[in-house]
Formats: C-alpha cells, sequence, structure tokens
C-alpha cells in the first residue's frame, strides 16, 4: 500500500511540475501577442476556396506571422492577419499574398492586395 502511495505522488509531482512548465512556455507566448498587430488585408482575384487556404498558408509561412484567417469567397476576400512587425512588414505579407500562384494555373499570379 506505500508503494502505490509513493507512486502515486511521484506521478503527481511529475504532472504538476509538466503542468508548471506548460504555464510557463504559454505565458512567453503571451507576451510575443503582446506585440502582434492585427491587420485586415483586401485581396482581389479569389475564385474558391483552394485560393483561400494556399494564400493563407504562404502568409503563415513567413516569420513573424502568427495567423492568417480568411474570409468568405467573393469578389473582394478579407484576410485578418496577425504579426509581429519586428520580424515581418506589412508589405512582405502583402508580396507573399500577391506571390501566390493560382490554384488552377500555378504560373499565375492572379491576387491583387487592395491599398487603402
Amino acid at each position: 500500500m506505500k508503494l502505490i502511495k509513493t507512486i502515486l505522488s511521484v506521478l503527481t509531482l511529475f504532472v504538476l511540475t509538466a503542468t508548471v512548465a506548460q504555464a510557463q512556455s504559454h505565458g512567453s507566448g503571451n507576451k510575443l501577442e503582446a506585440k502582434a498587430v492585427m491587420v485586415k488585408t483586401k485581396v482581389k482575384g479569389i475564385t474558391c476556396s483552394k485560393d483561400l487556404k494556399m494564400i493563407s498558408d504562404n502568409v503563415v509561412k513567413l516569420e513573424g506571422v502568427m495567423s492568417c484567417q480568411p474570409g468568405k469567397t467573393g469578389p473582394t476576400t478579407t484576410f485578418l492577419i496577425s504579426y509581429d512587425p519586428a520580424l515581418v512588414s506589412e508589405q512582405q505579407i502583402n508580396e507573399a499574398i500577391q506571390n501566390t500562384g493560382s490554384c488552377e494555373n500555378p504560373n499565375e499570379r492572379p491576387y491583387k492586395v487592395k491599398t487603402r
């Protein structure tokens, strides 16, 4: 019985240590998000949901981009992009969008960012 209590105590201690370490690592992530800038980027030329995914995937690949959430497909689609301006510029994000190839023809560059 003592052996079982000892094992449970060790496991509990291990779980608590792992939980604290995980919480600390998430805490440092919040500091990064405090530096984040959120921008709405309007893009023309999107014709299907594959376009949305390809653009979003290309933008998220950029160092400093935390998220890229596309809106609905239409004549102009809005992307909500969260990024760290110390690591990536809005111009670099726009270039990544405009340099994404079309899902139908990867050599085409049909997407255009609407400037403000």
